[in-house]
């Protein structure tokens, strides 16, 4: 079983596994920069804005980055309270407030100060022996939560609550992989650390594979999928991930060819 579905899945990343096949993904924004602190940050926003319809994700991602101009770093850095409320207090995504944006974009550049880049923050607390990156993720998340002064904002993830931290993994793998989507601009941590981005589409996956039982979208469950993969793909276990993806994102792809 393990044999044949790591064919399926090798043939599946060989087909799909290409930079053409990004868009409509909001990934795409990442490849606009070059230097790592730009990317790490574009990188933040446009995973952290990646809930609901792909085309308002785009449109809400494409809003904030156009106000940052061509050296989002720069900007963030050089802003203060005042000028991010004046810019972005009357945006909006689902369920993001402007306040909730700014808030969040002034927790993020206190972490680039304190630290000097948002990977040295997941580094605090990273250990090699470690099984996954949760330590590192949930390190960061109570900084950004104490810089903020709230417990709670629809951008940060919770670890402590359980949730599958879905948008910050998808951070976490274009940050960490390297491939021909993938950026993998950070090179202290190992793809081994990383836990499947866990979406409806994955979790579908996840379940016909017969890697989980479980009835809940939570990190349990993404960690019980994650070691679906690793048996597969030890050292890479979210290799798969974007191709996969794809099936529920692109109208010209068939789910059935993943054989479920």
């Amino acid at each position: 079983m393990v044999v044949d579905l790591k064919e399926k899945l090798e043939d599946i990343y060989s087909k799909y596994n290409k930079r053409e096949l990004v868009d409509p993904d909001p990934l795409v924004f990442l490849y606009n920069y070059k230097e790592q602190k730009n990317i790490e940050l574009v990188g933040l926003i446009a995973s952290s804005l990646a809930y609901g319809r792909v085309a308002q994700i785009i449109k809400s991602v494409n809003n904030v980055l156009s106000k940052m101009g061509k050296n989002p770093y720069e900007y963030l850095i050089n802003s203060d309270k005042k000028s991010l409320e004046d810019e972005f207090i009357k945006f909006k995504h689902r369920f993001t407030t402007g306040e909730e944006l700014v808030s969040f974009l002034i927790a993020t550049k206190s972490i680039l100060k304190n630290y000097g880049s948002i990977q040295n923050s997941f580094l605090e607390k990273y250990k090699t022996s470690d099984p996954n990156i949760i330590p590192s993720l949930k390190f960061f998340s109570n900084e950004m939560k104490k810089i903020m002064g709230k417990t709670s904002n629809s951008l940060l993830p919770d670890p402590e609550k359980n949730s599958a931290c879905k948008r910050i993994n998808l951070y976490l793998k274009w940050m960490i992989r390297k491939d021909d989507v993938d950026l993998g601009v950070w090179n202290k941590i190992g793809t081994d650390k990383l836990i499947i981005p866990l979406d409806t589409h994955m979790y579908r996956f996840g379940s016909c594979a017969k890697w989980t039982k479980r009835k809940n979208a939570d990190m349990r469950t993404a960690i019980e999928i994650t070691e679906g993969f690793r048996k597969i793909s030890p050292k890479d276990p979210t290799k798969y991930d974007f191709a996969i993806t794809r099936f529920g994102i692109r109208s010209d792809m068939c789910w059935k060819e993943l054989g479920f």
